[in-house]
């Protein structure tokens, strides 16, 4: 009877990670359709990752001709809206805390930003740091185009 629980068991272990692979990729997909509908410009086309995601959180990395900046985005029964843009405060788990993140999941969030930035190129992360500030996001509205807050 054993052996069977572990055949089992190793049979199903690449199905769950497949699954949780696949679950990652869709939230990827939604949060990068959020913010290229309420960002993106025919003359501004949005680039936007890295993309992290811990639990009903993520935080998204984004490019706009020569800007940057970072999107803390919530998840709210399956549909992502940005709540805050910034720069490299959406890299600290100590300012995704005081947005509204336990602190276990900001710390492993901030991990995990750091981690998927550190794969791109120092020019792309000085870009995302460049934001200035922290802007509140009305998901209907969005903030003027990023521009008012873009690096000087």
């Amino acid at each position: 009877m054993k052996h069977w629980i572990v055949a089992i068991a190793c049979c199903l272990s690449p199905v769950l990670m497949a699954a949780q692979a696949l679950a990652y990729d869709d939230a990827e997909h939604q949060i990068t359709q959020v913010m290229t509908r309420q960002f993106e410009k025919p003359e501004a086309a949005l680039t936007v990752l890295p993309v992290s995601v811990e639990g009903d959180y993520a935080v998204a990395g984004w490019l706009q001709g020569t800007r940057g900046g970072r999107a803390l985005l919530k998840r709210d029964k399956n549909h992502w809206a940005i709540a805050v843009c910034g720069g490299s405060g959406l890299t600290q788990a100590s300012v995704l805390q005081s947005i509204g993140m336990q602190g276990d999941a900001a710390a492993r969030l901030a991990a995990a930003v750091v981690a998927a930035e550190g794969k791109l190129g120092a020019d792309k992360r000085k870009l995302f740091d460049g934001f200035e500030g922290m802007v509140k996001v009305n998901a209907a509205q969005g903030h003027a185009g990023h521009s008012e807050h873009a690096p000087k």
